[in-house]
């Protein structure tokens, strides 16, 4: 009966995260405060104060984006945070060594992608992540930063306890756009539209290397929030 109530309990205080923007160009507000997500290692954005933008990548497949990406941020001079899940791993170990090999933030996505915020097991949410950072050290052998995104933004706060009991900190986003769906690809101009509009100091930019739009626009991208006062910054940063 206690284990049952415990899960109850747990799935109850499951949370979705998602953004709103009351006015452009300023912090927007989560579904949980930024005070909230500090008391247990974890953020959605940068020092609100600091012209500075974050640029992550959520790396499910390959499906020939990643390469003009790297190609990108290695010309502008951009270091990224890439988060991978474990079939990345399997499929890609050459790209995989590339991004770590120039510099950029591997960061946990867990093996399998599950909806983490139904586990009420620390067990079983520890070996989501001790296999892919396992995995990753096995391709690259180097550790894997102990950063942590939540699949699809779910989670509760078990998960940020037991995230920060072992080590690592969660990070989830401040802005975003649906660049995901492969067939229903975002218009360029429309889209650095959106992303240049809601950007915001301290930014925390979540984008999918599966994007051909996202291939194409970033480096207009970069270039366009630097012309408005913006540098690029490491996500290690924001937990200093």
């Amino acid at each position: 009966m206690t284990q049952i109530a415990s899960l109850l309990t747990a799935l109850a205080l499951t949370l979705s995260w998602g953004l709103g923007f009351p006015q452009e160009g300023k912090s927007p507000v989560g579904s949980v405060s930024a005070e909230y997500l500090k008391q247990y290692g974890a953020a959605y954005m940068g020092d609100p104060n600091e012209k500075v933008v974050y640029l992550t990548f959520d790396a499910g497949y390959e499906n020939g984006q990643t390469a003009s990406i790297l190609d990108t941020l290695r010309e502008k001079d951009v270091k990224a945070a890439f988060f991978i899940v474990g079939h990345y791993i399997d499929s890609q170990p050459e790209l995989l060594r590339r991004i770590a090999a120039e510099g950029h933030t591997v960061g946990n996505h867990t093996v399998h992608h599950p909806d983490m915020s139904k586990m009420s097991d620390p067990a079983a949410f520890q070996k989501e992540l001790d296999d892919l950072a396992g995995m990753y050290q096995k391709v690259t052998g180097a550790e894997m930063s102990k950063i942590y995104r939540p699949p699809s933004g779910k989670f509760s706060e078990h998960n940020l306890k037991t995230a920060q009991k072992l080590g690592y900190k969660t990070l989830l986003w401040s802005l975003a756009y649906v660049d995901w769906v492969k067939d229903k690809q975002p218009d360029p101009a429309r889209a650095i539209e959106k992303l240049t509009k809601r950007v915001h100091p301290g930014a925390v930019l979540l984008l999918h290397s599966t994007s051909e739009t996202n291939a194409k626009i970033l480096g207009t991208l970069i270039d366009k929030y630097r012309e408005m006062g913006y540098s690029f910054g490491t996500i290690d940063n924001i937990f200093s």
